[in-house]
This record gives C-alpha cells, sequence and structure tokens, in this order.
C-alpha cells in the first residue's frame, strides 16, 4: 500500500482573502468524478461568516450545485452581504471556476437567544462507534481493488472517522430499505471556533448521502453506466456543534422518481440532541448499455 500523507480539514476550510467579499479555497480531488460537494458546501459556509458579526451563528443555508467542479483546480467564492437586521443577517454566496458560477448558498445567521425548546426526534439505537469499524479500514482491505484515482486520493478521506453501521450491507448492490447511519468524528483536534466546527459537518454530510437513494434500487456507486450528482443541498443547524465528539448520521430517503433521489438526514450527538437536519434531491440515472 502506498504511503498516505497527514491533511488537516482545517486546511482546506480557511480561506485566501483576494479582496472584501471575494476569498479563494484550495480543492482536494477525493478520487472522484467531480469535485467533492461538501468541500464547496463548507468552503462556502466559512466564505460568509467572513462578513458577519462575530457574535452571529449560522442556523441555516440552502444550495444549489450548478455545474460540475474541477477537484483539481480551486474554488473562488464571491459573497454579498443581502441583510444585517437586529437579530438576524442574510448571506448570499456564488462558488467560481473557470469564470462560471457552479454554485450558489443563501445562508442566514442568527444572534443567539434563549427560546421555546422541544425535540420530536428520536435517536436510533445502533452500536457504538467503538463497536463500528471505520469505512477507511474497508477501502484499506480493498486497496488493490480501488481505481487509481481513488487510491491515490485515500488520504484525503482520512480527516473524518466514518463509521457506518453495517458497512458491508449498505455498500453492496443488493436491494435494501434506503436507510443508513453512519458514526462521524474529526480526526483532527478543532478548537472552539464554532464556524469552523459548522463547517466541517457541513463538509462531512455530504458523504453516503445521495448514495442512500441507491439501495431499494440495487445499484452500486461505482457502477460505471450511472449518473449521479447532486442538484440542492440545505441544512439547519439546532445545537452548537462539537466535531471532536462523536455524531450519529442517521440518512433515509422517502422517494425516487423522474430520475431524481431525494435524502434527508438527522444529526444526533451521543446524548440524543438534535445538533442539525439535512435535505438533498440529486440525479440519479442509469444510461443504457
Amino acid at each position: 500500500m502506498e504511503q498516505q500523507n497527514e491533511v488537516k480539514l482545517s486546511s482546506l476550510l480557511e480561506l485566501e482573502t483576494l479582496e472584501h467579499g471575494l476569498y479563494r479555497g484550495q480543492s482536494w480531488d477525493l478520487g472522484f468524478r467531480a469535485l467533492f460537494g461538501g468541500q464547496v458546501l463548507g468552503q462556502a459556509l466559512q466564505a460568509a461568516y467572513q462578513s458577519v458579526p462575530e457574535d452571529r451563528v449560522v442556523h441555516s443555508f440552502h444550495s444549489y450545485f450548478l455545474l460540475p467542479g474541477d477537484a483539481q483546480k480551486p474554488v473562488v467564492y464571491d459573497v454579498e452581504i443581502v441583510r444585517d437586521g437586529k437579530s438576524f443577517s442574510a448571506r448570499r454566496v456564488k462558488a467560481i471556476q473557470n469564470g462560471r458560477s457552479i454554485f450558489y448558498m443563501t445562508a442566514s445567521f442568527q444572534t443567539p437567544e434563549a427560546g421555546m425548546s422541544h425535540q420530536f426526534a428520536d435517536m436510533p439505537d445502533v452500536p457504538r462507534p467503538e463497536d463500528v469499524e471505520p469505512d477507511i479500514r474497508m477501502y484499506e482491505r480493498n486497496y488493490a481493488h480501488l481505481g487509481r484515482r481513488m487510491r491515490e486520493a485515500l488520504s484525503y478521506h482520512r480527516p473524518i472517522d466514518i463509521r457506518t453501521v453495517d458497512a458491508v450491507a449498505s455498500f453492496t448492490a443488493k436491494n435494501r430499505k434506503p436507510v443508513r447511519a453512519t458514526w462521524l468524528k474529526t480526526e483532527e483536534a478543532l478548537g472552539d471556533n464554532q464556524s469552523m466546527h459548522q463547517a466541517v459537518l457541513s463538509y462531512a454530510s455530504d458523504y453516503h448521502f445521495l448514495s442512500t437513494s441507491l439501495q431499494p434500487h440495487g445499484v452500486q456507486i461505482t457502477d460505471k453506466n450511472l449518473v449521479i450528482a447532486t442538484i440542492d443541498h440545505a441544512m439547519w443547524f439546532h445545537r452548537p456543534v462539537n466535531m471532536n465528539e462523536w455524531l450519529l448520521y442517521v440518512m433515509e430517503s422517502p422517494v425516487s422518481e423522474s430520475a431524481r433521489g431525494l435524502v434527508r438526514g438527522q444529526i444526533f450527538n451521543q446524548q440524543g440532541e438534535l445538533v442539525a437536519s439535512t435535505m438533498q434531491e440529486g440525479l440519479m440515472r442509469l444510461r443504457e448499455e
């Protein structure tokens, strides 16, 4: 097995300031057919954070992927200040490559305040993260069978420790219910900056998400006849995020139709508190052989 270099996710999410409201982020090639959507989500959120008052925290964002990104090139982020109110701020972020807009995000920030609180969501009973094998070990065991690009990119899959419950069954081409649960935690110790924790969770929220819609159809993500791409991705943050501790990402796909799959996710901390929610729709098209 080739030697893997240590890489830090925080370095990917630290942007270069080109001028006021304009930032540039470097890209990682994860061995996929296009730029990993989680990278753009995390970097765009970090770009938006550059322009809001320090006391404001993102509570939601809604985004659209317009064109496939190029993992060999950096991404430029153009931030527009939409509104600053007494409690809320709105920002619009445009991601640009080769002079073309590949992605849009609208994010809303709020000054934290006390209010009514309830939770009508139950964390499922799954094995503890310590009892679940890291996904990266499964890739390492099958290293010789991975494509060249994936072998070269394996080190870039290490910064997030992702542990899929019943991983072997989830990643086989058998017809299964469209549900999946993964534990996730950063390998790198992050500080107290909530914006970085939220950006890292945004990055990780795109892992294994849309492919959950493939499970009832007996199609693997590696199928050469499969065209799969994220169309939109939304996220809501309910409580402070701590990526230094294990979070459980519970995913399900309620429907797929018209070559599109819909997935939704709930992210719990180990105390069973719902930390964040996600929704995504994506293209899922099988080409005729």
